[in-house]
This record gives C-alpha cells, sequence and structure tokens, in this order.
C-alpha cells in the first residue's frame, strides 16, 4: 500500500465539484474507500423525525464523505493547491510540496 499523501489534520483545497476553491481541515480519511471528510465542504442535510433521544427533530447538517482525486493538498507557502512528493531529511521520510518545495511534516 502506498503511502498516504493526504492526513488527518491536513488543510486542503476542493478542485472539482459544488464546492470548488474552497479549504479545509481533513476531518477523516478512509484509505480503503478513497474517501475523506473535510470540515465544512460537501455540506449534507438529512430531516429527522421527532424521536426519544431528539423530541423536537428538525434538520442535521453534517459534512459527507467525498472522494480524495477532489482535493489537493493545501501548499504551506501560498495556500494553493499543490502535489506532494516524499524525501528523506535526517533519516526521516517526510512529505514536501512539489510547488514551493516546503516541508509539510518533519
Amino acid at each position: 500500500m502506498a503511502a498516504a499523501k493526504i492526513k488527518k489534520g491536513d488543510t486542503v483545497v476542493v478542485l472539482s465539484g459544488k464546492d470548488k476553491g474552497q479549504t479545509g481541515t481533513v476531518e477523516k480519511v478512509m484509505p480503503k474507500d478513497g474517501k475523506i471528510v473535510v470540515e465544512g465542504v460537501n455540506v449534507a442535510t438529512r430531516h429527522r423525525k421527532p424521536n426519544q433521544q431528539n423530541p423536537q427533530g428538525g434538520i442535521d447538517r453534517f459534512p459527507a464523505p467525498m472522494h480524495i482525486s477532489k482535493v489537493a493538498l493545501a501548499d504551506p507557502k501560498d495556500g494553493k493547491p499543490t502535489r506532494v512528493r516524499f524525501e528523506e531529511k535526517d533519516g526521516k521520510k517526510v512529505r514536501v510540496a512539489v510547488k514551493s518545495g516546503e516541508t509539510i511534516d518533519g
């Protein structure tokens, strides 16, 4: 299995779809499904009937999973989307932004 290029807590930019251009932080990554959940992006609504736990009922809004190919990591330098490569620095494997050469972690 390839190393994860996008991890929980990263800032990403949406490349396509109704939320194109928005940025957000990654809440959850599901590598087996190839999906990702980004805070405040791809928000789905669910109308709930009143029940014992929620006597008021109402509308629930939550970020739905989206395909990982629809997002790119935001460059730490300027916030624009960038690809990621791996380099070894001080004996550690670190992620590096292709656009600026900035180290993402490590």
